[in-house]
């Protein structure tokens, strides 16, 4: 499977540029706790789709997948965070969009679960 080719890989790229024009507003002093935090949680999520699909097995496949899931329940955590400390107003948006991209992610590990079986 290549990865460029799911649509969950590219949602989850669209999902990285938006973190990084929103955490580009965050306070300078952050640069090196949350704003990198979230970054890097982020580029994790189509970083972890891309190196599973590029392995030799579906088992090592779903395993990056659910790494994947993890970074982006992480990086859902950082924008609730962030905005609880009043450094966005509204999130809904990338929230909406990290928890489709859970939900892709959880369809497509169902999906290689039954290929596998």
């Amino acid at each position: 499977m290549i990865h460029k080719d799911l649509d969950v890989w590219k949602k989850a790229i669209e999902f990285v540029a938006e973190i990084y024009k929103i955490t580009r507003n965050f306070p300078k002093d952050e640069i090196y706790g949350l704003t990198s935090q979230i970054r890097r949680a982020a580029v994790s999520i189509p970083s972890n789709i891309a190196e599973g699909a590029a392995r030799n097995s579906t088992k090592e496949f779903i395993q990056f997948l659910y790494i994947a899931l993890g970074s982006s329940a992480e990086t859902e955590t950082q924008l609730i965070i962030a905005k609880e400390i009043g450094y966005v107003e509204n999130n809904s948006f990338l929230l909406d969009e990290v928890g489709s991209i859970k939900k892709m992610i959880l369809g497509l590990i169902k999906y290689l679960k039954k290929e596998k079986s």
